[in-house]
């Protein structure tokens, strides 16, 4: 903000000497501070505002890009007790019975969004998050509030969100679920699909605008109920054995992570865990109505709707 600030108050003094040439100037600068103030109180009114690259790698260029970041970012706290770095995902993702969610992905819709619960562990007293992540155009914006597992369950058939229902109630986590709860009422969503696999996070240490991830070992199945259970079942991997590396950042893509993109070869395209998990398995098994596949459409044109 310095910068935009000693500008200002350059124009400020030459304003003095020239108040009719120069004063629209210095309104014009303020506003343009002013602005991106009130971007970034919006971005901090919402959990996470930033773009997503994903590149579907070989296993050897994951550790290329492992060797690579170790440089620039440090290992998750999360992961930096385990022996390969990695933490377990499982997120519970609901759509309506014809997968309105998921043909919104297909479709290439630009204004999106996905429903889930995230969690990482089986045990009872840890929290459920429960996220609505929203796709504008190019832009990620991912809202989550952390719930009480006793009460998970039930909300997810209808029971009305309270505070009490939070693990450390807050006004903003209360605003997220009330709205959650709302999408899934009015989209009549209900559980359809486990998604599980393993990931190795590495995070800048100065802030959050900067993660890059190493996914492994994707895999999603048909799931109805509202049990939140951490056992995989041997189903087949979604992207087999290769891993899914996402570049996380907000505003700024930094030219090392450009440059390693472009010295590995790394090509970016869709890798949408749920989407092609469902895909990967077979769409009639989370299919709820025939008229789900009304909406069908080739595979091959998926990419090109997903970047449009």
């Amino acid at each position: 903000m310095g910068p935009h600030w000693g500008a200002a108050a350059g124009t400020s003094a030459v304003c003095g000497r020239n108040t009719k040439r120069n004063c629209p100037l210095l309104c014009f600068t303020l506003s343009l501070v002013f602005a991106r103030c009130a971007r970034m109180s919006h971005h901090h009114q919402l959990q996470l505002q930033r773009f997503e690259l994903k590149y579907i790698v070989s296993p050897q260029t994951a550790l290329q890009v492992r060797q690579f970041v170790q440089s620039y970012l440090e290992l998750d706290e999360y992961g930096a007790d385990k022996p390969d770095g990695s933490y377990a995902i499982h997120s519970l993702y609901l759509d309506s019975d014809r997968l309105s969610f998921f043909w919104h992905t297909i479709n290439g819709n630009k204004n999106r969004f996905k429903l889930r619960l995230r969690f990482y562990n089986a045990d009872p007293h840890a929290p459920v998050f429960f996220e609505i992540k929203r796709r504008e155009a190019d832009i990620i914006r991912k809202q989550r509030a952390a719930v009480r597992r006793d009460v998970a369950a039930s909300l997810l058939v209808g029971q009305l969100p309270h505070a009490d229902d939070l693990w450390k109630p807050d006004a903003k986590s209360l605003a997220c679920l009330h709205e959650f709860c709302q999408l899934m009422q009015q989209f009549e969503a209900r559980p359809t699909a486990r998604v599980s696999y393993l990931r190795e996070a590495w995070v800048s240490p100065e802030s959050d605008d900067l993660r890059v991830t190493i996914d492994r070992q994707v895999r999603c199945w048909p799931q109805t109920t509202e049990e939140l259970r951490t056992e995989t079942p041997d189903v087949p991997l979604v992207f087999g054995e290769k891993p899914v590396v996402e570049i996380k950042f907000t505003c700024r893509y930094p030219d090392w992570l450009r440059d390693m993109v472009h010295a590995l070869g790394m090509t970016r395209g869709s890798a949408a865990k749920y989407v092609d998990g469902i895909q990967v398995f077979g769409q009639t098994h989370f299919v709820r109505q025939p008229g789900g596949f009304t909406e069908r459409r080739h595979p091959h044109e998926r990419m090109d709707a997903l970047h449009r």
